[in-house]
């Protein structure tokens, strides 16, 4: 089992979510990386301590999620993803790559957006049977020997459209040159509307909404690196035309002022 060595950009608060639990990721068998991006586990053990409330900015990625509390696939989430953790744990989830688990269903992922699909509509019936067996093993690696079988038992054509889908989004993930949909349609040669529809089947959100995402864990990864810029400047380096609509989305996904976010970073 490979362990890789992905950044936490999405987690807010990252120092303090160090203190309350651990964060491992590992990289899926050869034969499903075309549709596997990660699988990530969550440990904690806080017994005897304060629950404590983890916040993320949510990415573009559908995820199969076994957790005892609830085991469903989740879909691509619009807001602010907050967790409360508390007593002892593992949760146990695989992250597709975006896009790729549209062949698996055959219907737009913005179908389930901010939602669930249960394992059974999304798998069948032996789907609640497998979950029952990973939740009950105690191992990382003895969860993956039981999800990666299951997995290839359902797994779809490849699709050529998942791999054009990555490739708009690492457009968009490492260039923060594209800060509105029109510079992202002249980058990868397609036309606004072919991008809508696009991501509405295979990515669950719109182009607009995955640049901002991306944009916004910019500014927070800036804030956490201990970068205090002028806020004005930060608004315009983000792609937005003033400080205030800046400020109002920061606040709108992050919860908090970039400012006020600031502020908790340091204490």
């Amino acid at each position: 089992m490979e362990t890789t060595n992905y950044t936490s950009r999405g987690i807010l608060y990252p120092q303090q979510a160090e203190q309350a639990f651990k964060l491992s990721r590992h990289a899926p068998a050869h034969d499903l990386a075309f549709f596997i991006d990660r699988y990530w586990v969550v440990q904690w053990d806080l017994r005897g301590q304060a629950p404590y409330q983890q916040e993320n900015i949510p990415s573009p990625y559908v995820n199969l999620v076994f957790d005892p509390t609830e085991t469903a696939v989740f879909g691509v989430s619009t807001k602010r993803f907050t967790y409360l953790l508390e007593g002892t744990c593992m949760v146990f989830s695989v992250k597709f790559r975006i896009g790729a688990f549209y062949p698996f269903i055959q219907s737009p992922v913005s179908d389930f957006t901010d939602g669930t699909l249960s394992l059974n509509v999304a798998f069948g019936q032996d789907a609640e049977a497998t979950a029952r067996h990973v939740l009950a093993e105690n191992t990382i690696e003895g969860k993956i020997a039981l999800v990666e079988p299951f997995l290839r038992q359902h797994l779809p054509a490849e699709d050529h459209s998942v791999t054009l889908v990555n490739e708009i989004m690492d457009s968009v993930a490492h260039n923060n040159n594209v800060r509105r949909v029109e510079q992202l349609s002249e980058h990868v040669n397609m036309s606004v509307r072919s991008l809508q529809r696009l991501f509405h089947q295979y990515v669950g959100i719109s182009p607009k909404s995955v640049i901002q995402r991306y944009r916004l864990q910019d500014a927070a990864a800036r804030i956490e690196a201990g970068d205090r810029p002028d806020w004005a400047l930060l608004a315009t380096e983000m792609g937005y035309f003033d400080q205030a609509h800046f400020i109002n989305d920061f606040k709108r996904v992050i919860g908090r002022t970039p400012a006020e976010y600031a502020s908790l970073i340091e204490d």
